[in-house]
């Protein structure tokens, strides 16, 4: 009954059309702000969730690195600490480098990740080739597996995906002065396949056999870039963390993925409140409105109460 006669008085002619208008759009932004917040967010967290499951295919879910320079040492009674962890399913030792490719008369400068066997089952990039197949050879027959995007600087087809290529490396010295001849090695390297993920690491990184580049750049049996885990259960990713930073020290830096990445989900979280911000300001204005005309038409009615 009540709504009845409030429904009565709203569609009841006005002294004035501004009530009305004033009334009718409030509550068209009201429900289209409300609507567009709803698809928004709804759209923002599907492309969130896209783009995380994009990063997660190369990140694992901790990373150990060097706390200074570019190199640490990982020994074998660390490793085998490791492995004794609880929770931890699998990891990979690898060591990353730059590096200059080269394929005729065309150069690309790569991110080479040299990794170990296990690397293709704590990540994603055998699950993403683009063409070729997953094979990172051998120390001594080692097999390059390039992103898309550093694939097609180096202008390479799936038909020449067999064709050697030449490859720098700067070998690691004691001294300041560069020598060309012993500083930079020079090895020629066949392409297996390729894979495609995202455009940060399509056009960037090259993977082959962690052996090769650790004999290429002269690096020690215990020298290494990462150790890159994955934990049986992604809940407890920090608590795990936790234990191998009091297993390691501070000589090493162990992060989850959220660290490894902080930079675009801290961007990701600021885009969400902004376009959050923007549209629940377009409510309040609303709602004001909505109150302005209220108050309008029951001081227009108040003789009538």
């Amino acid at each position: 009954m009540y709504f009845l006669f409030a429904w009565r008085y709203f569609k009841a002619k006005k002294s004035t059309n501004a009530i009305n208008i004033i009334a009718w759009v409030s509550i068209s932004a009201i429900i289209i702000g409300t609507t567009a917040l709803i698809l928004v967010l709804s759209v923002f967290n599907g492309f969130e969730g896209l783009v995380k499951s994009l990063y997660s295919s190369f990140y694992t879910d901790i990373r150990i690195s060097p706390a200074s320079g570019k190199i640490m040492t990982i020994t074998q009674e660390q490793i085998n600490q490791l492995k004794g962890l609880n929770g931890i399913k699998n990891f990979s030792l690898s060591v990353e480098e730059k590096a200059l490719v080269q394929n005729g008369e065309s150069q690309s400068v790569v991110y080479l990740k040299g990794v170990d066997d296990n690397y293709r089952y704590i990540t994603g990039v055998a699950d993403n080739l683009l063409s070729g197949e997953y094979d990172i050879g051998t120390s001594d027959a080692p097999k390059l597996i390039l992103g898309a995007g550093v694939e097609g600087a180096l202008q390479m087809y799936s038909d020449q995906l067999s064709a050697p290529l030449k490859i720098y490396l700067p070998r690691k010295s004691n001294t300041e002065q560069i020598n060309m001849l012993e500083d930079i090695s020079n090895d020629t390297i066949s392409s297996s396949g390729s894979f495609r993920i995202q455009q940060d690491f399509d056009n960037k990184y090259g993977i082959t056999n962690i052996d090769f580049v650790k004999r290429s750049v002269k690096l020690g049996i215990d020298d290494y870039s990462f150790v890159e885990i994955l934990v049986k259960d992604p809940s407890e990713a920090d608590n795990i963390k936790k234990e191998i930073k009091k297993l390691f020290g501070d000589k090493y830096i162990v992060q989850n993925k959220y660290e490894q990445n902080r930079s675009l989900y801290s961007i990701m979280n600021a885009e969400r409140w902004v376009i959050y911000g923007v549209l629940c300001l377009i409510l309040v204005v609303a709602a004001f409105n909505m109150i302005g005309a209220l108050t309008m038409l029951v001081l227009e009615k108040q003789k009538d109460i």
